[in-house]
């Protein structure tokens, strides 16, 4: 697929996704969804993408919200379809992807920009940034997981508040409730993902998805958390990359570890 709405490219197995409507604060379409659902999905396949960082063009913005004017006559049918689509391709595909996925919020995060940085695996803050579900002053709710991910990040009374409030939060008020993992100057935004994401590339491949898979299983009610630990560790035993880091440790070297 050519992309319109988003650049994309791999850079030394990391694939860097960039909404690119600086001019519309970056804000989600049904064409920026649609090649990023497409992103998405190539990063699961590609062998060459061992992690994902997302973020948005200019320095306003991360994405800004939804593009209002497309939705706002829909009918109930559409309404319910565009969430589900959205959760499907996109927002669940994110959170699932056996690779990290790390989002730099370089600005505001709002609305469907807020859903898509939380469905990401990791957030990393600039210092202007300001996040927020202001959607029920539209009359609205968030339809992109809002209601779930903010209320497993930062407690249901905080999410509650946030999302009946429709208030913006900082940065640093977004780190001490547990929103955003770390807050950087806007300069070193990209930098800082790029070294969270490289330190992850030196680790086992095949282990870093069982334990993202783990990790979400924990918030799941249709399967036990516990067991899904279970079979993920046993799987890891039947790997190359075990055999090569418990050789690595033992003769004190480091793990050059292939996937496999």
């Amino acid at each position: 697929m050519k992309y319109q709405q988003i650049l994309s490219e791999v850079r030394e197995n990391i694939l860097y996704i960039t909404i690119n409507r600086a001019e519309k604060l970056n804000a989600l379409n049904r064409e920026v969804l649609t090649e990023l659902a497409d992103a998405i999905s190539f990063a699961i396949k590609s062998a060459d993408v061992r992690g994902v960082l997302i973020t948005g063009a200019g320095e306003k913005a991360f994405v800004a919200g939804a593009d209002i004017s497309e939705f706002q006559n829909y009918t109930l049918a559409e309404g319910k379809e565009l969430a589900k689509s959205g959760h499907a391709n996109v927002f669940n595909a994110i959170e699932n992807c056996p690779k990290p996925v790390v989002a730099a919020i370089n600005g505001f995060a709002l609305g469907g920009g807020l859903e898509l940085a939380m469905a990401c695996h990791i957030r990393i803050a600039s210092e202007n940034a300001k996040l927020g579900l202001p959607e029920v002053s539209l009359g609205l709710i968030p339809g992109y997981g809002g209601t779930q991910r903010l209320a497993q990040l930062v407690g249901k009374g905080r999410a509650i508040e946030m999302i009946a409030t429709a208030d913006m939060i900082t940065a640093e008020n977004a780190a001490k409730i547990g929103l955003v993992n770390e807050v950087v100057p806007l300069t070193e935004l990209i930098s800082k993902a790029e070294e969270i994401l490289n330190k992850i590339k030196s680790r086992a491949p095949l282990a870093i998805a069982s334990a993202i898979k783990a990790v979400n299983s924990s918030l799941r009610k249709d399967v036990n958390g516990f067991d899904v630990e279970i079979e993920e560790f046993g799987n890891c035993f039947q790997t190359e990359d075990f055999k090569e880091g418990v050789a690595a440790f033992l003769e004190k070297r480091k793990a050059v570890f292939k996937g496999k």
